[in-house]
């Protein structure tokens, strides 16, 4: 089982970070963790060098943050990422997320700070891990006008546009909210089994106060009944997915 997408950076994991990671290396196959914050950058780093071959790295600046810095500071962090090309696995998550904001200039910042991505993205030949919130059609036209071919639709949420993004060859992860949204059962039903990856977004979405990437076991077992296959049949498919989208080397070193 691979969490293709979580957050072991966050202050949740604070006081347990380490001995949680070693008890999830002897039920997972890896975890992707996701740097949204130039803040978060060093303790990313400092975990994907302790546990190589298992806890991998994306990176990236999250669209809620995009007005927050100048853009002098974002070309550093973006410096920083271009340095680090060796140990980051895609970019992201980026993307837009007009939910929160409704301001025009704070979402063209959004836009612009994303295509500055995107180039990275180009630039370093990594796939991208995209974010969008009431921004869907948005995002994809914005990726289909850069020609993007290797994108992760994370926690994608939207079925009108479901046939637009596997056209594109792109993936969508799905997390533990397939157990109370219709809207994912009916992606999961809709999309082929080849383009789905498995995340958690942890430490959210969690089943109890705290997701963990356990919980990734849950968003299989959902998927094989929505699918009418055996739990082990999607694992091993969506596994192979994360495996080949990321170019991960599996060894928990």
């Amino acid at each position: 089982m691979i969490d293709a997408h979580c957050h072991l950076e966050q202050k949740e994991f604070d006081e347990d970070r380490d001995r949680l990671i070693e008890e999830w290396k002897e039920k997972l196959d890896a975890i992707v963790t996701c740097c949204c914050h130039p803040e978060d950058w060093k303790l990313s780093l400092n975990l994907v060098e302790r546990y190589k071959g298992f806890v991998f790295l994306t990176a990236g600046l999250h669209p809620e943050y995009a007005h927050e810095f100048e853009e002098k500071e974002i070309e550093r962090f973006i410096s920083v990422l271009q340095d680090a090309k060796t140990k980051l696995v895609a970019i992201g998550e980026v993307g837009l997320d007009f939910y929160w904001v409704s301001e025009r200039e704070k979402r063209k910042r959004q836009v612009e700070t994303f295509r500055k991505f995107i180039e990275l993205a180009e630039e370093l030949h990594l796939p991208l891990v995209i974010h969008a919130r009431n921004a869907f059609r948005e995002v994809i036209e914005e990726l289909e006008s850069y020609n993007c071919k290797r994108v992760l639709m994370h926690l994608f949420g939207d079925p009108s546009l479901l046939s637009r993004v596997v056209e594109n060859g792109w993936l969508i992860s799905i997390g533990p909210i397939i157990k109370r949204s219709e809207k994912h059962r009916r992606l999961v039903k809709e999309c082929p089994l080849e383009n789905i990856l498995t995340e958690t977004d942890s430490p959210w979405f969690g089943e109890d106060e705290r997701g963990t990437p356990l919980n990734v076991s849950i968003v299989i077992e959902k998927i094989a009944e929505i699918k009418g296959l055996s739990p082990e049949e999607v694992d091993e498919i969506t596994t192979k997915n994360a495996v080949n989208f990321y170019g991960l080397r599996l060894t928990k070193e």
